[in-house]
């Protein structure tokens, strides 16, 4: 498999997407491409369509129409745990780790589709364990200094901070190992210096692992300052797309913005919550 920054063509191909719930139309033929090696946002106002189109990427959703396809394969009928295991991992807006846990425990769970032992070779504590033990522990603490998570690495999550708490969910979607990295508001609930601090992983991400970047962020300044590329949604359509600088002055991004309380604010129904279900012809994963 070619590595992402190597790679010709695009990383993520999403064509003409459609996705309803109860009758309203979640995404109206959405198509967008991510190239490896880039950090590419997707914006719009609450209830555009962002997260339902992140949830049809991570095999949450299965979209009514169109397709998904990473890496040239059809993500078609494939669960989240596959598509995590092709290369995928997403980092969500409301925390998944585990408070008992500690920073480096939770981080060792991302690893674990890697692992490669049966259940005598772990029962046993064989060789073969060990040195997989060693590899995946290796990895993880080379994490945690990159996330400068070395002070917490012994504590429960339970007893941190929020924002040490999305380093912890930032560094274990980077433990899957993943080409394509889906960020969902990582900014979300930080101040001015964690969202700095945010941002600079980021680009460190993008730059020196070669990772490729799909961001939602409703924070307007960080992604104009970050995003190669951006994606406009607004009611489930694509409105706009390019440079950060053409869609800052695009007639068609501030009009999707105009009525709104402040930037970034809904005018619109919020997007789906976990009691919603898709339309007959689009399918939730378990």
């Amino acid at each position: 498999m070619p590595s992402p920054t190597t790679r010709q063509g695009p990383l993520l191909e999403l064509d003409d997407l459609h996705l309803a719930f109860s009758g309203v139309r979640a995404l109206k033929g959405v198509s967008l491409e991510v190239s490896p090696g880039s950090l590419h946002a997707v914006i719009g106002p609450n209830g555009a369509g962002k997260t339902s189109l992140f949830n049809c990427i991570s095999g949450v959703y299965e979209p009514q129409r169109g397709t998904v396809r990473f890496l040239d394969q059809d993500l078609h009928a494939h669960r989240p745990h596959e598509r995590s295991a092709l290369g995928i991992a997403r980092m969500f807006q409301n925390l998944a780790v585990f408070d008992q846990l500690t920073v480096l425990e939770n981080l060792l769970l991302g690893r674990h589709h890697l692992y490669r032992t049966t259940f005598w070779q772990d029962a046993l504590w064989l060789p073969r364990a060990r040195q997989q033990e060693v590899a995946h522990r290796e990895r993880v603490e080379d994490l945690i200094d990159f996330l400068h998570l070395e002070r917490y690495r012994k504590l429960p999550a339970g007893m941190l901070p929020y924002g040490v708490l999305k380093r912890v969910e930032l560094g274990r979607a980077l433990c899957m190992e993943p080409q394509l990295l889906l960020l969902d508001e990582p900014a979300a609930g930080l101040n001015r210096e964690e969202t700095e601090d945010m941002a600079r992983y980021m680009l460190d991400i993008r730059d020196e692992m070669g990772l490729s970047l799909l961001l939602i962020e409703h924070d307007l300044g960080l992604v104009m300052d970050l995003a190669d590329r951006v994606s406009v949604l607004d009611f489930g359509e694509k409105i706009a797309e390019g440079p950060p600088a053409d869609i800052r002055d695009d007639p068609s991004v501030r009009k999707a913005y105009l009525g709104t309380n402040e930037l970034g604010q809904a005018k619109s129904p919020p997007e789906e919550t976990a009691d919603d279900k898709p339309d007959s012809g689009a399918s939730e994963r378990p």
